[in-house]
């Protein structure tokens, strides 16, 4: 199989298959982020308009992270722990998703894939209880 083999919708999953989703577009705009969270997580991402990303099984086994601005939502699965997606900080009807929770989608696939610097994004080095720091 090539990556243009693949056929929309793409889907995905996470890792224990609690999450399912679907991307109603081809695969765009792959990027890692340097901020200190996606660093930390050392995914690609793809990028999906907030249409074009659909939850069709499992929305509540999603967990969200939020932190410093509380603008962006990073989703994971409180199963098995693995980030499915975030929605951007900007543009605010955009989301990234973990190329890695595609089905047919092989890592070999991925060469030079750019970061986005967002390096102004650090930890936040305050207490969580009055952070605004959001873990449901």
């Amino acid at each position: 199989m090539r990556i243009k083999d693949l056929t929309l919708p793409l889907k995905g999953q996470c890792h224990c298959g609690s999450v399912i989703f679907e991307i109603y577009t081809n695969i765009l705009d792959l990027r890692r982020c340097n901020c200190s969270i996606c660093r930390r997580k050392s995914f690609v991402m793809g990028t999906a308009s907030e249409k074009d990303l659909v939850i069709t099984s499992g929305k509540e086994f999603l967990n969200v992270y939020k932190w410093n601005t509380n603008i962006a939502e990073h989703y994971f699965c409180k199963v098995c722990g693995i980030n499915t997606h975030h929605k951007r900080r900007t543009p605010l009807n955009q989301f990234g998703y973990n190329i890695g929770c595609i089905e047919g989608f092989e890592m070999k696939w991925i060469e030079n894939i750019p970061f986005i610097d967002n390096t102004s994004m650090t930890i936040v080095n305050i207490n969580r209880k009055n952070a605004g720091i959001e873990i449901k």
